[in-house]
């Protein structure tokens, strides 16, 4: 295993392929503006993509939310990313957030958020990025940007349909209402739901299943899922063969696994 990375703001501790990333800022109860969490997601995620020895993600909060978002006051007054002209704004996002949101997006394993709490605007849509979703009772999720007068800049409106459908994502997001957990269990949103005492259980039992499998064939399984959203099945198909042929060979060693990535990135244009 290489490294762990140097985090500021979060703490990653790793346990039989299993990477937990916890977002340590309870002090401000883990908002993404204004701490390092969004650097030290990207950076977490920047190591897993090139460390093999993980297989899975676990991202959850200390304390008693998930996280909730950004900073309400700086949204309401136009301060911090929210605040001075369009090319500002647009720098700040480009720069912050929309930064994790992509890290998660490219995330070569399987990741799972445990829920611990309150999951809201960015919040609820980091969650949404991850692969699968467990949330205690004492969770509440909601899309709540539009109660801000602001839209969610993260590329919420992108994500959630895909999460939910576009009806129940549209309703979300025009209302920006919030909701409790075994409401997103009744849509779909989460897998399950658990008292918050044995959540981090809950996550772990699950990651572990998935950290059995072969960890290569994971991570091109993974790489298929994010795939199969933006092709045409003819072309999906041929690129399911191919890697096929990869996950066939005897050994997938080093260099077939960066001709994998390699591969893969051509046809997906990243």
């Amino acid at each position: 295993m290489m490294p762990l990375p140097q985090l500021v703001d979060a703490t990653i501790d790793v346990e039989s392929r299993i990477a937990t990333l916890t977002l340590n800022r309870d002090d401000v109860r883990n908002e993404l503006t204004g701490t390092r969490l969004e650097d030290d997601i990207v950076q977490t995620i920047e190591w897993i993509n090139t460390d093999d020895s993980i297989s899975v993600l676990i991202l959850t909060g200390a304390g008693k939310a998930f996280p909730p978002g950004g900073n309400v006051k700086h949204m309401l007054n136009r301060e911090g990313s929210f605040g001075g002209s369009v090319y500002e704004v647009q720098k700040k996002y480009r720069e912050g957030i929309q930064r994790a949101a992509l890290a998660l997006h490219k995330l070569e394993v399987p990741s799972i958020a445990a829920v611990n709490g309150p999951a809201i605007g960015a919040g609820f849509d980091l969650a949404c990025l991850c692969d699968l979703r467990i949330a205690s009772y004492d969770a509440k999720m909601g899309e709540t940007f539009v109660n801000l007068g602001i839209i969610p800049g993260d590329g919420g409106a992108w994500l959630l349909q895909r999460v939910v459908g576009y009806q129940r994502a549209a309703e979300l997001a025009f209302t920006g209402r919030v909701f409790g957990a075994e409401e997103a269990l009744a849509m779909g949103l989460v897998l399950s739901v658990t008292e918050p005492s044995a959540l981090l259980s809950e996550a772990g039992k699950l990651a572990a299943k998935i950290a059995e499998k072969p960890p290569q064939a994971l991570r091109m399984a993974k790489r298929l899922m994010k795939l199969a959203q933006r092709q045409e099945l003819p072309d999906f198909l041929e690129l399911c063969a191919v890697f096929q042929g990869f996950a066939t060979t005897p050994a997938i060693t080093s260099k077939r696994l960066l001709l994998w990535r390699k591969t893969s990135a051509e046809v997906s244009g990243n």
